[in-house]
Formats: C-alpha cells, structure tokens, sequence
C-alpha cells in the first residue's frame, strides 16, 4: 500500500514535469489533475491550494545550492561547484526544471499578488545557502552576499539567453569569465 507522503511525493514530482511542458501562467488544477491521473480535490488535499502546490514544485525544481556547494573549502572548489551549477542548468539535470523558475520570474512583476513571493522565495533559496559558502571561506558577510547574488543571478541570466537565443557559444565563454570573476576570493580571505 502507497503511504500518504509518497503519493504526495510522486504528485510533486509529475506536476514538476508538468509544468515544465506546460507552464504555469494559465495552469489550473482541474486540467492538471486529469493530466495526472487525479482529482483536483486530491491535489487540494495534499498540497492545500494551486498556490502552495506551485510554491513546492518551484522549491523541489531549483537546483540545491547547498547540496552542489557542500563541502566547498577554497577557490579552486567554489569555482568547480559553480561551473557544476552551470552544467546543471544548461545540459544537466536542471535543464528543464530552471524553465519553471524563468517563468515565475517573468511573471512576478506583472502578476506580483500571485507570484512576488514564490519568485522572492526561489531566488534567497538559491543565493543564501552560496552566502554561507562565500562566508565561510572569509569573505566579508556583504561582500559574500555580493558575490553569491553575482554568481546566481548572473548564471541565471545567461542559461536564459541561451535558451533564448540559441548561442551556446557565447552562454559559455560569458559563464566561465563570471565563474572566474565571482569565485576568485579576495586576498584576505585566500589567505586562509
């Protein structure tokens, strides 16, 4: 017999897939639940409303900043940790997922009573946890905080425009100068 906890899982695992094939500027539970095999007062049921599901497959589709990071202790491992997230997003197991996260992005200043706070919440879950790397390693609490937000929203802009536009080649070269740029830690800190 399925446990409660692993129906929900599997629930979150196959809207995460949905959504990334269907978006969610026009998603509505019913169509969603008949796309899943499920009723829209079992999606209600366990994950309370079209809001917090959509909160839950943003968190469980980002990339774990701090699984990538873990285990981090100088410069020359920020910088491969980064170039993994890179490779996550634009050929990895990420590639798909982060096509959710453009889209509550894209849609949190037109639509910010519906979607500021998911689109707030997945960006700080994204930068905090590199923070704490960056802090870590003895950079300065606003210089980390600097460096992570370079780093991330940085690396998400540019997997955008490679979707966008095609020019992988250049989504490359630009990631690996920021890559170099944001991880290269200050003396103080390298001195560690």
């Amino acid at each position: 017999m399925t446990e409660p906890s692993d129906r929900r899982a599997d629930l979150l695992d196959r809207v995460v897939t949905y959504l990334q094939t269907h978006g969610i500027a026009d998603m509505s539970l019913s169509p969603l639940a008949a796309e899943l095999g499920t009723s829209k007062r079992m999606l209600l049921y366990y994950f309370g409303s079209r809001d917090a599901l959509l909160s839950e497959a943003i968190r469980a589709s980002r990339p774990d900043i701090a699984d990538l990071f873990r285990g981090v202790d100088d410069a020359a491992g920020l910088q491969e940790a980064a170039l993994a997230l890179w490779q996550a997003i634009t050929r990895g197991r990420q590639q798909r997922p982060i096509r959710i996260l453009f889209q509550v992005l894209s849609l949190a200043p037109t639509q910010p009573e519906r979607y500021a706070e998911v689109a707030a919440e997945a960006v700080t879950g994204m930068v905090e946890p590199l923070v704490e790397v960056f802090e870590r390693l003895g950079v300065p609490q606003d210089e980390a905080r600097a460096r992570a937000g370079l780093l991330i929203s940085g690396l998400r802009g540019l997997c955008l425009d490679r979707l966008v536009t095609g020019d992988e080649d250049r989504a490359e070269d630009a990631a690996r100068v920021l890559i170099a740029g944001a991880t290269t830690l200050p003396p103080a800190a390298a001195q560690r």
